[in-house]
């Protein structure tokens, strides 16, 4: 599969607001092994205060927190998905964040772009980011 360049994509302004404006953050991907980075992305958020969500097919708790399965199988609100997968499985992830209704942003990390599942994403009403470490940006904001 070639690389994709993103072309949708959200600018540091729009960045510095959601994370002001986020405040729960399903982590799609979040390992359980410390030295993997979507852990590492993950305490990070959760040690600056964000409440974050472990979705993984095995585990009861990673980071404290219970873990689901799905986006789906999450029973309250959520700000955020942060997305640790590859490019392919984003239209998924996509359709689910639409589903649920709640999402605002679809954060695909560093490495990670599906222009076409982000254009959907978009479509639907929440902002974008592909490409770029949450932990990265929020340390640099």
């Amino acid at each position: 599969m070639e690389c994709e360049f993103p072309t949708v994509n959200s600018n540091m302004d729009e960045i510095k607001n959601i994370f002001a404006s986020v405040k729960v953050i399903a982590v799609l991907g979040l390992s359980p092994d410390e030295s993997k980075a979507s852990h590492r992305v993950a305490k990070y958020l959760q040690d600056v205060g964000y409440k974050i969500i472990p979705v993984y097919p095995k585990e009861e708790t990673i980071l404290g927190e219970k873990v689901y399965r799905s986006l789906a199988e999450i029973p309250f609100e959520v700000d955020m998905v942060d997305i640790f997968r590859k490019p392919a499985a984003l239209d998924a992830v996509a359709d689910a964040c639409i589903k649920r209704g709640d999402v605002k942003v679809f954060w695909a990390q560093q490495g990670i772009v599906n222009n076409e599942a982000a254009e959907k994403a978009r479509s639907a009403g929440m902002q974008v980011v592909q490409n770029q470490c949450a932990m990265v940006d929020h340390r640099n904001l």
